[in-house]
């Protein structure tokens, strides 16, 4: 149950209306089907705060299109956050965008399984690692940096860091406000160990 209801769409102010269109036309265009998913509950409950949906949507535009990751790298993040803060409203929409990606669902299981699952390439195991000690520390290892600098530039460093953090605070809102998947969203969290 929403602990804060989605206001359906024909009762959005014209403004919040207008935005969402071009927010959604924004990010249909070039994108394969998963990602013109719209995320009516998501973008629904956003529509009851304007002054906040507007700002925080700009910017998860430029992690969703603007990002310098790759689409697998930045999903690969996405998802390890999804599934370490429990979210699986995040993880459902993701799951999507991840096989549009490229991932497989063996890749996905082992997203959920850790960066020591066998099968990772250095680098995405070092992104994930880095995800995991975002959410556990508040910053990335030495260690984990030194690698991750040696393969990544460093707008894709920043971007590391923002589409973990952004995506921490995507799941712990849509866990709080008690957001639900739509309809058709099928894939559920893996269990954590």
């Amino acid at each position: 149950m929403p602990r804060i209801p989605p206001t359906p769409e024909p009762d959005w102010s014209a403004e919040m209306t207008a935005f969402i269109q071009e927010f959604r036309n924004s990010a249909r265009t070039g994108k394969p089907k998963a990602q013109r998913q719209s995320g009516a509950n998501l973008l629904g409950t956003l529509a009851r705060y304007p002054a906040l949906a507007q700002p925080f949507l700009l910017f998860n535009r430029h992690l969703l299109q603007g990002n310098s990751l790759s689409v697998r790298h930045r999903e690969l993040l996405i998802l390890r956050v999804a599934h370490l803060r429990g979210s699986d409203y995040e993880w459902a929409q993701h799951v999507l965008l991840a096989a549009d990606a490229g991932l497989g669902p063996r890749d996905i299981a082992r997203i959920a399984a850790g960066p020591d699952t066998p099968g990772w390439p250095p680098t995405e195991q070092n992104l994930l690692r880095s995800a995991d000690e975002l959410l556990l520390d508040g910053s990335i290892t030495e260690s984990t940096w030194h690698a991750l600098a040696a393969e990544f530039t460093e707008h894709q460093l920043m971007d590391i860091v923002f589409t973990v953090g952004a995506y921490a605070l995507v799941a712990m809102a849509l866990r709080s406000f008690g957001v639900e998947p739509e309809p058709g969203l099928v894939p559920h969290l893996p269990v954590r160990p």
